[in-house]
């Protein structure tokens, strides 16, 4: 018999997703932790069967807070990779965003729109110039690494994947996403400063605040003698 799935409320550990308690608050917490996994990997990592997992998956799915996708992985048939839909990364409450989001709204109240826009604007200006600055020595990989260690600092759960000519940087959550859903600017932004602190092409490639499981972006690098644009 499989040892049970660990609570994931512990001092240690994130909030409970809401509404979910136990094993499948667990596995929700997982997801939204790794980003995307197997279930023998979310097996492994919660200390448990691969069907007990499977189970819950199963579950998670018909309520569509998981979906999953089929990946071939060399020899062998496909296997399933799941992540949190949309309405599962909504689970996830995120105060500040709240918070954030409501003092933008008094602004617009008393300043208009434009006014909102330009205090996120101001805000990615910040960051990116400080990532940037922390950067500007840093070449290839290094970069990518730094630049995703920032912002998983920021709340971002960031993951930098090199590549021969580039890489992807992966975000698994949206601290923003609130935001975002009124203030679409916001991710242009952030595609715009991502593109400064790389130095390279940036693309979008998913979009939490578009019901993806994750932001995703395509680094490539500028061909030599180019320059990134402004």
């Amino acid at each position: 018999m499989s040892a049970p799935i660990p609570s994931p409320e512990t001092p240690q550990q994130s909030p409970a997703p809401a509404g979910h308690r136990g094993a499948r608050a667990a596995v929700l917490l997982e997801l939204k932790r790794a980003g995307v996994a197997t279930a023998a990997a979310l097996a492994e990592s919660l200390s448990c069967s691969v069907n007990a997992i499977r189970h819950h998956l199963k579950e998670l799915e018909a309520a569509a807070l998981v979906s999953h996708d089929r990946v071939a992985h060399g020899v062998g048939a496909p296997v399933h990779e799941y992540r949190l839909s949309a309405k599962g990364h909504e689970l996830f409450p995120d105060r500040y965003a709240d918070t954030v989001s409501h003092l933008l709204d008094h602004v617009v109240q008393l300043q208009g729109r434009a006014a909102s826009v330009e205090l996120l604007q101001s805000h990615y200006g910040a960051l990116g110039q400080r990532i940037c600055a922390e950067t500007s020595e840093l070449t290839g990989d290094q970069r990518g690494e730094h630049i995703a260690r920032a912002l998983d600092g920021e709340g971002f759960m960031a993951k930098w994947h090199p590549a021969p000519d580039g890489g992807m940087l992966v975000e698994h959550n949206c601290p923003h996403r609130v935001v975002a859903e009124k203030f679409p600017e916001v991710c242009a932004d952030e595609e715009a400063f991502l593109s400064r602190a790389f130095g390279a092409r940036v693309q979008r490639q998913s979009h939490i605040a578009a019901g993806c499981g994750c932001c995703s972006y395509q680094i490539t690098a500028h061909p030599p003698g180019t320059e990134a644009s402004s």
